[in-house]
């Protein structure tokens, strides 16, 4: 690289060693011969894999203080940072997004969410009120859309809906890197076993997989929202069929992976996640284990298009359990659906081809295209 560009990541929401802030971005960007800062909560302060890790601490106990102040703490040790590019992974950090494009600076929204629809979904806020702050919040988020540099999204969805406000947008999707799962295990020597990896929500499907639970076992790892749902599906008649992992690093996740026969990926048919690109269901398949997933339309198209799983109705227990029977006592369709997945990623459904569309977005934006 001719000249060396310093970028700076912030975020005010995910953990320093998010999959895809982390793990995928910065480490690519890292890589490709930028100067790479994030700018994170609650994290010690390190250089690691190349990027320089910031940390902020949130001494703040409750969402709208995170909202208010937290946020001002976040942009300022960005902005600090005097980089030349930002690239910023909160809606809430939109309006520090625009100081910073005031400021002179090229700026990056990263929109890992379609927050309109998912306000829609909170069914703890009333939906009249749901669909008055989910207009405001889209109209906000278009108008900084508009004002930065770059607008890059999670998903086509989310893609196609600033393209019909910006031009300077791309979907960047949060595809598993193509080796990183692998695994190399021979199928017989598997157990019984299914597993959930990722944040243990109701609305995810966990109450629905618990009640079928009568036959196998279930490896469950992420984090409880809230943290009191643990304690209430700890009472379920099921959970002693349960091996509960709790957050764990990538390598307890590929091990978890490699003694799985079957993902579960049954999300409940919310707007937020019906047009969801779940990274789960690409790591499933990425370690070459077949998935049951929710029948929405987009996962439908990938998993029965690559014949790598079965889609069920999330809300329908029999059809879950029925799904799970089938594989379960059909090893050699299991198996070759598990081989379809993992042929998938590789054509397709990789970080490395993700990895390009990045990279070309930061050569643009700094200039270095247009020296060749």
């Amino acid at each position: 690289m001719e000249k060396k560009i310093k970028i700076c990541h912030f975020t005010s929401v995910h953990k320093v060693f998010d999959d895809r802030i982390y793990l995928k971005e910065c480490i690519s960007l890292a890589n490709a011969g930028f100067e790479v800062y994030l700018v994170a909560p609650d994290t010690k302060s390190a250089i690691i894999n190349k990027v320089n890790i910031i940390g902020v601490d949130n001494n703040y106990n409750s969402r709208l203080k995170r909202i208010l102040l937290f946020t001002r703490k976040i942009y300022l040790t960005a902005l600090n940072v005097d980089a030349d590019i930002y690239h910023f992974h909160d809606a809430e950090l939109l309006y520090f997004g625009n100081k910073l494009k005031q400021k002179g600076k090229k700026v990056i929204y990263d929109s890992h969410e379609d927050l309109p629809r998912q306000i829609l979904s909170k069914h703890w806020i009333n939906s009249y009120i749901a669909r008055f702050i989910s207009r405001i919040v889209e109209k906000y988020e278009n108008k900084i859309v508009r004002k930065i540099d770059f607008c890059i999204t999670a998903t086509p969805v989310i893609r196609n809906r600033f393209s019909k406000i910006v031009s300077h947008v791309v979907d960047i999707n949060n595809f598993p890197k193509a080796q990183e799962l692998a695994t190399r295990v021979v199928w017989e020597n598997k157990k019984n076993e299914l597993c959930y990896i990722g944040g243990i929500f109701k609305i995810r499907g966990i109450v629905e997989i618990l009640d079928i639970l009568d036959k196998y076992v279930l490896n469950l790892a992420g984090t409880y929202s809230p943290e009191e749902l643990r304690d209430e599906l700890m009472k379920h008649k099921n959970w002693i069929r349960v091996k509960d992992y709790g957050f764990v690093n990538r390598e307890k996740i590929k091990e978890i992976l490699m003694n799985s026969k079957i993902g579960m990926v049954t999300l409940y048919p919310t707007k937020s996640f019906i047009d969801s690109l779940p990274v789960k269901l690409f790591e499933y398949m990425s370690a070459s284990i077949p998935v049951i997933a929710s029948n929405f339309p987009l996962w439908k198209e990938i998993v029965e298009d690559n014949n790598c799983g079965i889609c069920v109705d999330p809300m329908k227990t029999n059809e879950i359990a029925y799904a799970i029977d089938y594989l379960m006592k059909n090893p050699e369709i299991a198996k070759k659906m598990g081989e379809n997945g993992r042929r998938a990623v590789l054509d397709r459904f990789n970080w490395e081809i993700e990895e390009k569309k990045l990279i070309e977005v930061y050569r643009n934006l700094s200039g270095l295209n247009n020296q060749n």
